[in-house]
């Protein structure tokens, strides 16, 4: 394992995006253990993406406007489905304690959701890992399926400790109705650009 692979690995995944929106908001909302089924839950979401550029399907998304477009809007239109709820108290930084806390089944879904529907993670995997495996490796895809298991363990030790700074922070942030509402404004206008800014990507 490269050095120069582990900290641009590492530089990726320090990057904000809609997995760390998400689970630095889950931390925010419902503490420490929502927050690291968050991280979990962006990590699976990593899985489909991975296993389309080990197999060869991520060759064909690169190469398919139609499909890229289809990945794409489907995202964009998610971003701002959890934008709404972010913003309406019903979603990522919902804090009323009288009402049912989402349970982990649905925070690891939304996560996973999240990144999922990001196509732009299939184009990154086609485009990163193929650098750090040598012509000459007489097992390619073992090495490739080893780097992205790496790059998975990155994804959940980095989304877990944004989460945990979250979490720290949270009592102080509930205990301010004026902050928080700032936050999930914040929130909401952060998942809206991310959005717009992928329905403006192009293959």
């Amino acid at each position: 394992m490269s050095i120069e692979f582990l900290v641009t690995a590492l530089i990726v995944t320090v990057s904000p995006g809609t997995g760390v929106l998400y689970t630095l908001a889950a931390g925010l909302s419902r503490g420490w253990r929502a927050s690291v089924v968050a991280a979990l839950g962006c990590t699976i979401g990593i899985v489909p993406h991975l296993a389309a550029t080990v197999l060869g399907l991520a060759a064909l998304l690169h190469t398919s406007p139609v499909v890229f477009d289809v990945l794409k809007y489907a995202g964009v239109a998610y971003l701002l489905y959890v934008a709404w709820g972010t913003l309406t108290e019903r979603g990522a930084l919902q804090v009323d304690e009288a009402a049912s806390p989402p349970s982990p089944v649905r925070i690891a879904g939304t996560a996973v959701l999240v990144n999922i529907l990001n196509p732009k993670l299939s184009i990154f995997f086609l485009a990163f890992l193929p650098q750090f495996v040598a012509a000459a490796d007489p097992a390619p895809v073992a090495r490739m399926l080893e780097l992205g298991a790496v790059f998975m363990a990155l994804t959940f030790v980095v989304f877990a400790g944004y989460g945990l700074v979250a979490a720290a922070v949270r009592d102080k942030v509930l205990s301010r109705p004026s902050v928080l509402r700032w936050m999930r404004r914040t929130f909401a206008g952060a998942f809206v650009a991310l959005g717009v800014k992928l329905a403006f990507t192009s293959l």
